[in-house]
């Protein structure tokens, strides 16, 4: 799979060539490459995904296993953390635009309405107490901070692989706030909404109802990746 940027140079190059030079550059002969080495662009894909996997699932054990019955530091990690991909996603769009390489208006704005979606769940968390502890915030921001450099590298390198990485991270997130509503459905039903959460959500009676649709909007983001990922199938 190629980035917006290599895709860019292509369309430049036919361009430049002039239409006695299209057909050596043509769209067609181009789709027609792209299908002979379709097994090989299968395999590449199944192969980002698994590095995904073994990624998301180690960095899962190492905060599953440090924030062991310590919920809202974990959530509070997981919302800094998660938020992440939509910053990078955002940067490299606006990078693309600049130089008058690929211009996705339904992207940036997409992009950034998840941005401020988990910015929300973050105050909630922070709300909650999940940032109490220094060595929670800074362990936190330093795993974000490496974590938007890699994102940006990867939507350059292959958009594709990037959406399956915030994908499978989103995936957990669901999860995660699936499970802890199961474990602790009675108890959080009991308990009132933080201002942050009333405010956002506005329909929210107690923390149920918050984390339930924390969780609703962590399957969305999820359907959002895959829906960009089918994008960049089509193009």
């Amino acid at each position: 799979e190629h980035s917006p940027y290599f895709l860019g140079i292509i369309t430049k190059l036919t361009f430049n060539l002039g239409v006695n030079n299209w057909v050596q550059f043509s769209p067609l002969r181009y789709m027609l490459t792209l299908a002979s080495v379709q097994p090989h662009v299968n395999t590449a894909r199944k192969f980002e995904k698994r590095i995904n996997k073994a990624a998301v699932g180690t960095a899962v054990k190492v905060i599953d296993k440090v924030y062991k019955d310590r919920d809202y530091a974990r959530f509070y990690v997981l919302e800094t953390i998660a938020r992440v991909p939509y910053f990078s996603f955002v940067s490299v769009l606006h990078l693309y635009e600049s130089l008058d390489i690929w211009r996705r208006a339904d992207f940036l704005e997409t992009h950034f309405a998840q941005t401020m979606n988990e910015y929300h769940h973050l105050l909630i968390m922070e709300d909650l107490g999940g940032d109490e502890r220094f060595v929670d915030r800074f362990f936190a921001q330093h795993a974000a901070f490496a974590y938007y450099w890699l994102t940006c590298f990867l939507y350059v390198v292959s958009p594709r692989m990037a959406y399956n990485l915030s994908e499978q991270v989103e995936e957990h997130a669901y999860h995660t706030y699936d499970e802890f509503l199961k474990q602790n459905g009675a108890s959080l039903s009991l308990e009132r909404p933080p201002a942050v959460a009333a405010n956002y959500y506005e329909d929210v009676n107690n923390l149920y109802d918050v984390f339930t649709r924390v969780r609703d909007d962590e399957g969305d983001h999820v359907k959002t990746m895959q829906d960009c990922q089918n994008f960049l199938e089509v193009k």
